[in-house]
């Protein structure tokens, strides 16, 4: 139980070195990821999302252990891969204007973006750029 909280007191500590733009990214995600799903807890594609936000979260901070804060961090996300192919496949269901509708269309963009952003990270840390962010 240690090594967990040690894990997520390295993640954390982690977040709080970035740029702040890059630590508000981070805050911004994590209320689409973690906070916003339990307000819409009854509905499958909240669940997913809760559930692909706490597989990277524990993929991340995996990581963190094992090679500190770096590039390599962008594979947290790989578990958002297939949940955003699932909302997206979802979304056309959904009535757009609804609190529920913004909240996915959100998510939907945001990890999209983010998946881009750790592509070009993991792809930095292949080649050669391992120092801690």
């Amino acid at each position: 139980m240690a090594g967990i909280l040690n894990s997520m007191k390295d993640l954390m500590r982690g977040i709080r070195t970035l740029h702040p733009f890059w630590q508000l990214w981070v805050m911004v995600l994590m209320g689409l990821n973690f906070f916003c799903p339990l307000i819409f807890i009854d509905r499958i594609e909240a669940v997913c999302t809760l559930i692909a936000g706490m597989l990277g979260a524990g993929l991340g901070m995996f990581l963190v252990s094992r090679q500190g804060f770096t590039r390599l961090m962008g594979l947290m996300h790989i578990p958002w891969i297939p949940l955003v192919f699932y909302l997206w496949g979802r979304h056309a269901g959904v009535e757009p204007d609804s609190l529920f509708g913004i909240w996915m269309t959100a998510v939907i963009a945001f990890n999209s973006i983010s998946l881009m952003i750790d592509t070009v990270d993991v792809i930095r840390f292949l080649r050669g750029e391992r120092s801690p962010l």
